[in-house]
Formats: C-alpha cells, sequence, structure tokens
C-alpha cells in the first residue's frame, strides 16, 4: 500500500496520542527531560556549553547537553571529526559586518543545513544548541524590531569541521532559522526569538501554524498550484478567514459547521455522499483524522473500509467533540497502490508501502527549485513513517516496484519536481498577501519546503499525490540518505549536490541584503540606459544611493537621495577633481559607507575619491595601470614569478602609439596581424584588425581624425585621449571572466563564451553562459584571470576580464576594473542567483560579499547582439523595443537593451550594440536552437547577419 499515514486497524491510534512520523525526535517520557544519553560515542562532554551572563536551569541544561551529544553522534556517523571547544578563547570578528547564519534547533534535522553551510561561508554557519546562547535586543531605528544576537554557538568549516565558540562582543544574526523540537517549550522559545527580527528568517511560528494545518495546505496545493491532493470531505468549525471561499476542486469539499453538536444528519448526508462519489477512485479505505496546528504530532487517526458508512460517521462525530475554533476534522481517501507490471516473475512478500519525500527551496526572484527526492520504503502490512525507514533514491525505489526503464523514470521525476515546485510556489504566493505581523514578521518567510508525496496511478499515468507538508523531516530525510555517502567508498560513486545547497545560498543572499539595507554609497558616473537596473535594484536593496554626474538632466538625477553635478570628464585633472568631490561631500554633511563606479571613464577618478575620503577601494595606481590597455599588458609581461605559473604567460606583446613615428616602429617590434585600439576604449570602438604595415598607419590616421575628444563618441573614454596601441593578433575563442575579489582573495567566477566576430572589427556579435569549455580549459581562464588582476595590484572590487583560450593556454586581451557590461550582470544573476552589483556595492563598504562558494548554473543562455546598421528595419518592427519587452515579459527570451534607438539610428563606422536578445534552456545546444529559431522568425538572422555562424563556438 502507497500512502504516508498507517493502513491497518491495528494501528489506530488513539485521540490525543503521539504520531511518530510528527515527531523530530525521541521524548523523555513526559518528565521535561531528555531520554537518557543512548549515543554511542568517545567524545568529551567536559566542554564549556554554559553561557556567561544567561545561565540555564537544570533541566534545559539537559536539553543542551543532549543537543550536543546528538550533533557529536551525527558526525561520528558522517565520519567527521569531533566538535573543538575553543569557547575558552573567544572570537571577536566584527559586528554587525560579516555574514551570521543561525540555526537553532535539532543537529540532526539541520546537519544536512549546517554542514552545506560550512562549505559555502566558512565559519559564518552557527548552530545554537539552546535558545539562551541568544539574545534580542531593540533595534534603533526599527520600533518593534529587534537584533538576533549569538553569544554561543558550533560553527561549521568546510571539511566538517566544527567548533564551540563564544563570541566578545555577540555577533549579530543575519538570518535565523529555528526548528521546534522535542523539549518541552522549545518551540514557544524559538517563536519568540524568531518573531519580529531585524534580519530574515526562514520560519516562524506564525507560518509554521498555517502550514501545519493539512486542511488549508490542500485546499491551497489544489486550488493555487493544481498540485493532486487526495480527495478529502473536511468538517470545519468556524473556520479561518483564509478558508473561506469554496470548494478548491472536484475532490475538496468543505462542510463549514456552525456547532460541534446537533450534527448527526449533516454529517450522515455528507459522508455517505463521499463515500460514494466517483472522486475517490478506486480508494478502498478512508482515513479520519483531525486536522489544525494544534494536532500537529497529536494526530487522532482511524481507518476504516470505504463501505462501512456508519463506522466513518461515528469516528467523526466522536472527533467533532475535540474541535475548537479554526479546527477540522478530515475524512480522506488513502491512496491506493499504483501497482505496476513487474518484468518476469514478482518478487516474492508482501506489497511495498513507497513515500516520496521532495524538498523545493526559495531561488533567486522567488523562484521555486527543486533540490533533492528522497524515496523510502517498508512493508505494505504496516506503518511507513518518517524516522521508522531508510532513505533511498526515486530510482532506486521505482525500480523495486517494477519501473526501471529511464525515460519512464525521466518523466516521473519531472512531475514530482513540478508539482513540489507548484507547492513551494502556492505557499509563497499565499505569504505574499499577508501582512508582516500574521508572518510573524517583516523579514520572516518560507525559504524550503518539505512534501509528502504518494504513489498513485490516475488515468492511466502515474502521478504523485501530495500528502503534506513536513519540511523539517524531509529535511532530514535527504541529510540521512546523503549520510549514505560518508564511509570510505569507489571514487565512481554518483554524488549529487547538497539537498540544502539551494537553501545556503538562499540564506546567503538574504543576510546580503540585511548587512547592506540602509547603507549609504556614492556613484560617480550614471551611465546611459543599459545601466538604469542599478536604480531599480537599489530601491529593492534598501541602498541610500547619491551621485556625481556630469549631466544635470541624467534622468538618475531624480532617483538619488543627493545629486552632485560636476564635470567628470576631464581626465588629466582627476587628482585635484577628487580633491574637490571630497570636499563637496563633507560639506554636504554625507556620512558614506562606500562609494565605487561602474562606469568605464569614473574608475580613476572613484579610486582617488575614495582615497581621500578613506573608503575601501582598489589603490589607484591599480586602476591605472588597468585603465590603460598598453600598461596593463606591459607590466604583465614583467611579472614573471614567482609564483608561477606567472601571470607574463597571460600577457600579449604590445606597443604604445602617440604618433605615426610610434606606428612604425611597432610595425617591427609586433608580429603581424595585429590588432589596433585605443588605449583607454570601451565597447570596442575603434578596434581592428590589420594585416601589414600600411592598414597600421591608416587606421591610426583615421581614428587620430575622427575620434579627438569626448564629444565625437561619449562614454569610450575619449576624454582621456585618443591615444592608441598595436598588439599582436591571438588566434582562439574569446571569453569574458567575472570576477569578485575580497582582500585579494578570489570569491567567485564566472565564465561566458563569445562567438565569432564580423573581422575586421571586434563588437561582439553573440555570447553563451555558462561556458561550453571543459572543466580544466574553464579553470585555467579563471586562475588567468585572476593572476592577472593580482598582477595589477587589483584585491579588492568586481572586474571583467576578456582572454582568448589558445592551444597553449589563456591569453589577455585586457581587464576592465569594474563589472561586466552589456547583459553579463543580468545573466550571471538569472542563471546564478549572485547580483555582480551587490557584491560591488559590499565590497565598497568593506564588506565581504556573501557569496556561494561554488555556485551552479540553473540552466543555459545563449544571445546575439542586435546592431542598428543591420537591424534598423526590424528593430523598428518585428523586432521593436515594445515586441522584445513583450517576449522577455512571457519569459520566451531575454531582452537586454544598451541605448535608445534614437541613439543609434545613425550609427556610422564606430558602432557600439544596440541590444542582446538571448534564449534559455535546460542544455546549451537546446538554448541555441531556440535562440537561432527566435532570430530566423524576429529577422534578426540573415545572409548580412549569419546567426548560425555567430553561434558556430557553442556546440
Amino acid at each position: 500500500m502507497l500512502s504516508l499515514d498507517p493502513l491497518g486497524p491495528k494501528w489506530d491510534c488513539p485521540l490525543g496520542s503521539k504520531v511518530l512520523e510528527d515527531e523530530e525526535g525521541p521524548r523523555g517520557g513526559g518528565s521535561g527531560l531528555p531520554p537518557p544519553d543512548r549515543f554511542p560515542g568517545s567524545w568529551r562532554l567536559d566542554v564549556g556549553l554554559d553561557c556567561k551572563g544567561s545561565p540555564e536551569g537544570a533541566e534545559a541544561r539537559a536539553w543542551t547537553t543532549y543537543y550536543y551529544s546528538l550533533l557529536q553522534s551525527c558526525l561520528q556517523q558522517a565520519g567527521l571529526p569531533e566538535t573543538q571547544d575553543r569557547s575558552q578563547v573567544p572570537r571577536t570578528g566584527r559586528p554587525g559586518a560579516e555574514v551570521t547564519l543561525c540555526v537553532l534547533g535539532s543537529p540532526s534535522t539541520f546537519l544536512s543545513v549546517l554542514l552545506e553551510g560550512g562549505v559555502q561561508s566558512p565559519g559564518n554557519m552557527l548552530l545554537c544548541l539552546s535558545p539562551a546562547w541568544l539574545t534580542k535586543v531593540p533595534a534603533p531605528g526599527r520600533p518593534g524590531e529587534a537584533a538576533l544576537l549569538v553569544s554561543k554557538a558550533v560553527s561549521f568549516h568546510p571539511g566538517g569541521l566544527t567548533f564551540l565558540d563564544d563570541f566578545v562582543p555577540q555577533r549579530r544574526a543575519t538570518y535565523f532559522l529555528a526548528g521546534l523540537g522535542p523539549r518541552p517549550g522549545l518551540g514557544q522559545e524559538a517563536a519568540e526569538l524568531a518573531r519580529d527580527l531585524t534580519c530574515p528568517t526562514g520560519a516562524s511560528a506564525e507560518l509554521a501554524r498555517l502550514l501545519e494545518d493539512r486542511l488549508l495546505t490542500r485546499q491551497l496545493l489544489a486550488q493555487q498550484g493544481g498540485v493532486a491532493v487526495p480527495a478529502t470531505l473536511a468538517f470545519t468549525y468556524k473556520p479561518p478567514t483564509l478558508l473561506r471561499g469554496g470548494d478548491a476542486s472536484p475532490g475538496l469539499r468543505l462542510v463549514e459547521l456552525s456547532g460541534k453538536e446537533g450534527q448527526e444528519t449533516l454529517v450522515k448526508e455528507e459522508v455517505g455522499a463521499f463515500l460514494r462519489s466517483a472522486v475517490l477512485g478506486d480508494a478502498l479505505q478512508v482515513a479520519i483524522k483531525l486536522s489544525s496546528w494544534r494536532w500537529r504530532g497529536q494526530q487522532a487517526l482511524r481507518l476504516h473500509p470505504r463501505a462501512e458508512v456508519g463506522a466513518v460517521v461515528d469516528t467523526v462525530l466522536a472527533l467533532l467533540e475535540k474541535l475548537e475554533e479554526e479546527e477540522s476534522v478530515l475524512v480522506e481517501a488513502v491512496c491506493p497502490p499504483a501497482r505496476l507490471p513487474f518484468p518476469g516473475n514478482a518478487p516474492a512478500g508482501p506489497e511495498l508501502a513507497v513515500r516520496i519525500c521532495a524538498v523545493v527551496c526559495r531561488t533567486q526572484g522567488d523562484r521555486p527549485l527543486l533540490s533533492k527526492v528522497v524515496c523510502a520504503t517498508g512493508r505494505g502490512d504496516r506503518p511507513l513513517r518518517h524516522q521508522n525507514s531508510l532513505p533511498a533514491t526515486l530510482e532506486v525505489v521505482l525500480a523495486q516496484c517494477g519501473l526501471g526503464e529511464e525515460a519512464q523514470v525521466v518523466v516521473f521525476r519531472q512531475r514530482v519536481k513540478a508539482a513540489a515546485e507548484a507547492a513551494l510556489a502556492a505557499v509563497l504566493a499565499l505569504e505574499a498577501g499577508l501582512s508582516a505581523q500574521q508572518r510573524g514578521g517583516r523579514l520572516a518567510g518560507t525559504d524550503f519546503l518539505g512534501v509528502d508525496f504518494a504513489l498513485t496511478v490516475a488515468a492511466g499515468a502515474l502521478i504523485p499525490v501530495a500528502l503534506e507538508l513536513n519540511s523539517g523531516l524531509c529535511l532530514e530525510a535527504c541529510g540521512a540518505l546523503e549520510g549514505l555517502w560518508a564511509a570510505p567508498r569507489s571514487r565512481s560513486a554518483t554524488e549529487e549536490a547538497a539537498a540544502a545547497a539551494p537553501l545556503v545560498e538562499t540564506m546567503l543572499r538574504r543576510s546580503a541584503r540585511c548587512l547592506m539595507e540602509g547603507k549609504h554609497l556614492l556613484v560617480v558616473g550614471a551611465g546611459g540606459v543599459s545601466k538604469k537596473f542599478v536604480w531599480e535594484a537599489a530601491r529593492d536593496y534598501g541602498l541610500k544611493l547619491h551621485l556625481v554626474e556630469s549631466d544635470p538632466n541624467h534622468f538618475a538625477s531624480q532617483l538619488v537621495q543627493t545629486f552632485i553635478h560636476f564635470d567628470v570628464t576631464e581626465h588629466q585633472r582627476d587628482e585635484e577633481n577628487a580633491q574637490l568631490l571630497a570636499e563637496l561631500v563633507r560639506a554636504r554633511g554625507l556620512q558614506l559607507d562606500g562609494c565605487f563606479s561602474y562606469w568605464d571613464d569614473c574608475l580613476v577618478l572613484t579610486a582617488l575619491l575614495c582615497q581621500e575620503l578613506g573608503l575601501p577601494c582598489s589603490p589607484p595606481a591599480a586602476m591605472r595601470l588597468a585603465k590603460q590597455k598598453s600598461r596593463t599588458q606591459l607590466h604583465l609581461l614583467r611579472c614573471q614569478g614567482p609564483p608561477w605559473p606567472a601571470p607574463s604567460l597571460h600577457a600579449v606583446p604590445c606597443c604604445p602609439l602617440e604618433s605615426e613615428a610610434d606606428v612604425e616602429r611597432a610595425v617591427h617590434q609586433v608580429p603581424l596581424p595585429g590588432v589596433m585600439k585605443l588605449e583607454f576604449g570601451a565597447g570596442a570602438v575603434g578596434v581592428r584588425l590589420v594585416e601589414d604595415a600600411a592598414q597600421c598607419h591608416q587606421h591610426f590616421s583615421k581614428i587620430a581624425h575622427d575620434l579627438q575628444g569626448e564629444a565625437d563618441h561619449p562614454g569610450i573614454g575619449l576624454g582621456w585621449g585618443n591615444s592608441m596601441l598595436l598588439m599582436e593578433f591571438i588566434e582562439g575563442t574569446e571569453h569574458d571572466v567575472d570576477l569578485v575579489l575580497f582582500g585579494g582573495r578570489l570569491l567567485a567566477a564566472f565564465v561566458s563564451d563569445n562567438g565569432p566576430t564580423r573581422l575586421p572589427g571586434f563588437t561582439e556579435t553573440a555570447a553563451c553562459m555558462p561556458t561550453g569549455l571543459a572543466p580544466e580549459q574553464e579553470a585555467q581562464l579563471v586562475q588567468a584571470a585572476f593572476r592577472c588582476c593580482l598582477g595589477c595590484g587589483l584585491l579588492d572590487g568586481v572586474f571583467n576580464v576578456e582572454l582568448k583560450l589558445t592551444r597553449t593556454g589563456p591569453r589577455l586581451i585586457e581587464i576592465n576594473p569594474r563589472m561586466g557590461g552589456f547583459y553579463l550582470r543580468d545573466w550571471i544573476l538569472e542563471l546564478y542567483g549572485v547580483d555582480l552589483l551587490l557584491a560591488a556595492a559590499m565590497v565598497a563598504c568593506g564588506l565581504r560579499p556573501a557569496l556561494p562558494t561554488h555556485p551552479r548554473a540553473s540552466g543555459h543562455l545563449v544571445g546575439v547582439t542586435g546592431l542598428a546598421s543591420q537591424h534598423l528595419q526590424v528593430l523598428s518592427s518585428t523586432a521593436s523595443q515594445e515586441a522584445l519587452q513583450a517576449l522577455h515579459d512571457r519569459g520566451l527570451l531575454r531582452f537586454n537593451q544598451f541605448a535608445s534607438l534614437e541613439e543609434v539610428r545613425a550609427p556610422g563606422e564606430y558602432e557600439e550594440p544596440y541590444c542582446s536578445v538571448a534564449c534559455a534552456g535546460p542544455s546549451l545546444a537546446e538554448a541555441r536552437l531556440r535562440l537561432l529559431g527566435l532570430c530566423q522568425g524576429l529577422g534578426i538572422d540573415g545572409a548580412h547577419y549569419p546567426v548560425a555562424h555567430f553561434l558556430s563556438h557553442f556546440k
């Protein structure tokens, strides 16, 4: 039999009794004390579990010791070392300036989260074994809210290392996740600690009460998520507002009761109609149980054959007496087993009972993502419960049931994924309509969900039926499955990502928001249309931006706290201008937390200004070095190690060009063909392949005539002058590497591939992300980009490095000492959930960006750029801004606009892209095919602009 609940009368549970399946651990027999220590092991117990200034009573201390032993037992079984006690030497840290992910709950429930947090954010994942280790203090400027401070915790580090730490001063939590364990009173203490915090919380008592009401969640899943649930008849006594509004589906019938007595006739009629109805399908039994948060872990359950109408009626009437307001009695169909044709002879013995457990997490943009599926099997004639069964993969269990064909397993897994993600989407939609008080705080929200499914057949198809939401127990089941791989084994075994990986990424993402909310940052240079996202993101993150900009009428001047009109284009006076700007900032009384720029023209000025104001930034000398392309290459050519490999391996020979005489000298020093470009240029404007000396002289003269100053082509660095360089042309594929560095350490890197350009020009044509390169080649690019940044002295910031991958390794094209332009920030946010803008802002404030150690892409993006010179007609018709935006809003493509059509309508010879159009897909090949078809339909593809050729590298 396939059900979550007991399937035989001899396992009926009396009213008010405990249901093991709903418990997270053993009970203490009603004494208030934990069960006797039964954990086999040799770890030390003479450790500093007492929290100074917050003494515990004997009972609370006993529970703290119990949880500490439970943690040691879990670590032991996972093959990890014992926790080291270093509480005698308190940790100092930087209160309020560091990520602090705090978990209060059972170690066995949250072990997967804790270990993953130790990998993704070493030392910042903290487990509190007692509420006494935490303190709430009123938050200044936030009436009714409190900050959560951590005095003591077990900290988690890579390799499963754990330390018992004291914190002086206390660490301020940037994320809080509390579990309700078996310790008496813990739920109330945890609920109070989680309520109305200034930091994000992944759970609250208020939300838990909603999700623990089976009737409410069942209606929510069926009505909002379209998820299959068991046919249910509910008698509800004075239902809450959220339950009012009619039946959710034909299989879910709600009967509102005005009272608990005198309902015999109504109950008999409703039960008889329900048991005879077709909505029960092939079900032979029904289960009768109570539904509300009050009955969680104390389920009253009766099972009866569907034909015994009288017995069902009597049981319902008996349970009605137990109801309080907003509670219900449920009569639900017990899902019949999915009898599958077994190849060959079916195995002897009773039928298998199967439970499917799915953990789904909230990701970037509040999108649900299935994290892991775990199954359990047992005898069909005995109850199958959490913590009473061994975990197994979906593939193994389906094979045991006779379904071993790979294609069928893939289809069913997709159904589980769709149902689980729809369940979380429905919960998030419900929470979005609740007030802060109803959620338990302004920043309270459900970040992960466990969904229990039964396996059944409907209309000839194998489908998952959602029985209930069970977050902690499902997460624990996933951790148990992952624990199977703790013992030594062959390295050929398949290892999946931890179930908690997306959850920890969300914890980090929400922590970053918490740390940055209300921060005051000075932005130097507003940029154009392509940077409109900055102002929208700042509002979303709660950043307080102040802007320095040359254009007094820039649209962003109305979107900031303070606007300072100042000419930032005279780069020969950057030192003087930095001093003047610093005086203006002080005169206006601006209390800045940081200062940064993402605009090429303003990078050196920004570094100088930070130096004047004493704000974090890479040194001005490093910015100057990276800004001037020939200086970058020539400097790195001299960096020959140690350590090795040295940056010189990636540098390319070049010559700076100030005059025709320089050109003549360069053609004899740099092998031709070569590439000529502006020293301080941007957007590939003026970049050209030159085959011989005559072309070198011709192109130098042309640039000297056409691009003399900022007015000739604003925004490409002509304020620095129009000097050029000649560098060797490097054969190979072109790639972008976007890096996040803090304190000289590499925190994150994202590699994208570029398509072939339209020679002799180098304007970008196409790109894909993530890279299609082999992991070793990807690693070579990342390390080359990292070494080149360090070689130039760029230690802190978000940088974009352009390289070519040759047969002898990566070679540097140039370093852009700022966040990647065009579509890169948007693509990285979409695929990895990492916002380079927020990372740059955090570095500017001297904060280590809260980033996952090994971010995983959620899919693939492949895109092409649109050029006014090639696509003006379609950009005004089939591929207009309005049409592309509409397709973007429908999720059919990603549209990134870099300029207004009026700005590029007469592009001339020195053209920059107008936009990027991209398609997503689960694989690179599928995304590529979708984009090719789209470009053909919109008219972007053609003989003059062969999209298939531009995408030819992406295979």
